[in-house]
């Protein structure tokens, strides 16, 4: 079952140190990244050797939502001309 964490009432930053203390890897995706909340786990992923299966990726992006591709791709003259 999927967890929701708001950080009022459901906190994020404890239930990571939590799960990545006995993990030997993990893979996030997220929409932003803040270096400076970086430091709060920083020391428990420090501790895997890397390399495959023991690492930590990262992906961060947001995907735009389709009328803002849209409005770019015409912007851009990709579209061509409709009338």
């Amino acid at each position: 079952m999927p967890r929701i964490f708001d950080n009022i009432e459901q906190q994020l930053l404890p239930a990571l140190r939590e799960t990545i203390e006995v993990c030997d890897r993990a893979d996030f995706c997220v929409g932003y990244f803040n270096l400076r909340g970086w430091k709060q786990l920083d020391s428990y992923v420090e501790r895997w050797q890397g390399g495959e299966g023991c690492c930590c990726r990262l992906l961060v992006g947001m995907q735009k939502p389709p009328q803002e591709e849209l409005r770019a791709a015409m912007d851009t003259g990709r579209l061509g001309r409709f009338k």
